[in-house]
């Protein structure tokens, strides 16, 4: 399984591969106008997405969050066994996005290194600090809660990345600020990547540019839903 590996080819030649299959996407050959009609595309499924993400209710947030969470916790223990000292990312929700604090409480009571991506320079890769339910956090970029500066630092081996919008061949539709297909990209040793959505955010395609990375899982509170072929 390889998170590196391009998106499936086709038979046909790019300039009739559209009519074998309307969501094609040649990423070798990006033009900066069809890029840019990519980006405005994007930009109108995030505002779509994120608008019906935020619309749900306390109830129904929460019960998806318990959903995933218990998903997630099947899963790890079936693909890894024991998360004893191995570093494990989680992230802090915001904008809606699923809460999984309590796994990582969990991991964290099962002997896993949990640590919190972060920003420390503006268009730069993450920098993943050390996290633990005692971790008197502060306010980072976009006043996000971060562990502090003398946090330890450390590269993760699993990483889960919340996705706004997924595929069924677990490309990811992020935030658009670029930071983790970035972070991924600068690693010398790519994590596992678990991508976190909601069920009904699966796209048909997010048209991959070159820059896109695939992740290795999509995850929803109906259970794992793509892995990279």
């Amino acid at each position: 399984m390889s998170g590196e590996e391009g998106p499936r080819s086709y038979a046909s030649p790019p300039c009739l591969a559209a009519e074998v299959d309307p969501t094609y996407f040649d990423p070798s050959h990006v033009d900066p106008e069809q890029a840019r009609d990519v980006a405005r595309w994007r930009k109108a499924e995030r505002q779509r997405l994120r608008a019906e993400r935020d619309g749900m209710s306390v109830s129904d947030r929460a019960a998806v969050g318990e959903a995933i969470g218990a998903h997630l916790l099947r899963f790890l223990e079936e693909r890894f066994g024991s998360l004893q000292g191995r570093v494990f990312s989680g992230y802090w929700p915001i904008k809606g996005e699923p809460d999984l604090r309590p796994v990582l409480a969990a991991l964290h009571r099962a002997g896993a290194l949990v640590a919190l991506p972060l920003v420390e320079v503006k268009a730069a890769p993450l920098v993943f600090r050390r996290w633990t339910p005692e971790t008197k956090m502060v306010r980072g970029d976009w006043n996000i809660p971060v562990p502090p500066p003398e946090a330890e630092v450390v590269v993760p081996e699993i990483a889960l990345a919340p996705v706004v919008g997924w595929t069924s061949d677990a490309f990811r539709l992020g935030y658009g600020g670029g930071y983790f297909d970035r972070t991924l990209a600068a690693l010398s040793r790519r994590p596992f990547t678990i991508g976190i959505g909601l069920q009904s955010a699966r796209l048909a395609t997010i048209y991959p540019q070159p820059h896109d990375i695939r992740l290795d899982v999509i995850l929803t509170e109906a259970g794992v839903q793509a892995e990279a072929a």
